[in-house]
């Protein structure tokens, strides 16, 4: 079992999959490691679907794919038929998809829109915690795993396919899978670019 600071370090975003399946409890054990992550009030604002039927699959890839093709058609983009097909097999094909949602249920109502649109931050806060334990635990798992933000841009689409109640927001699709490639280690900013001392810009 890799330590934490491997498994932060050598993580990849996995985009290709062997054709193995992944078993149920396995991603039942990732989704609750998930659910530990710290939340805002402890609301625990993430909510989880998961698809690995290949029918569920490839519709929910199909309607977002054509959600994708009207946006670009709208800023005169041409999508030609293999562009098409290739965003639709990139989830299509992989052996699961775990849909994160966002739900205010449990949050604290605010008494103004300012606060509230604050709160709302803290409870996508607190989901982007929750997925950065699922890609772990999937990576120390010896899965691959990537996360994907098209479901932001077709949310309305996305619940209508998978018939999620109104107050219920799709926020990011995440494949996994066995991995079937090694990508390199991506390029990461410079300590000084990103870590300040004190007041912005000042060397730590």
């Amino acid at each position: 079992m890799p330590n934490l600071f491997d498994a932060i370090k050598n993580r990849r975003s996995i985009r290709k999959y062997q054709a193995h399946p992944v078993a149920k409890a396995l991603i039942q054990e990732i989704l609750s490691e998930a659910s530990w992550a710290p939340s805002a009030h402890n609301a625990q604002p993430w909510r989880f679907i998961v698809l690995s039927e290949d029918s569920s699959k490839r519709g929910l890839a199909e309607v977002m794919a054509k959600s994708w093709a009207e946006d670009l058609t709208k800023d005169e983009q041409k999508i030609d038929d293999e562009m098409f097909q290739s965003r639709v097999e990139r989830f299509a094909t992989a052996p699961v998809l775990i849909l994160a949602c966002l739900t205010m249920e449990n949050m604290t109502p605010q008494p103004d829109q300012r606060r509230q649109n604050v709160e709302r931050d803290l409870a996508m806060q607190s989901i982007g915690a929750s997925m950065q334990n699922l890609l772990l635990t999937a990576h120390e798992k010896g899965l691959g795993a990537c996360w994907f933000c098209a479901p932001a841009f077709c949310k309305e689409t996305v619940k209508k396919y998978l018939e999620i109640p109104k107050e219920v927001e799709p926020q990011a699709l995440i494949a996994i899978g066995y991995p079937a490639e090694k990508p390199e280690a991506s390029l990461r900013k410079g300590f000084d670019e990103v870590c300040f001392k004190d007041k912005w810009g000042c060397t730590f």
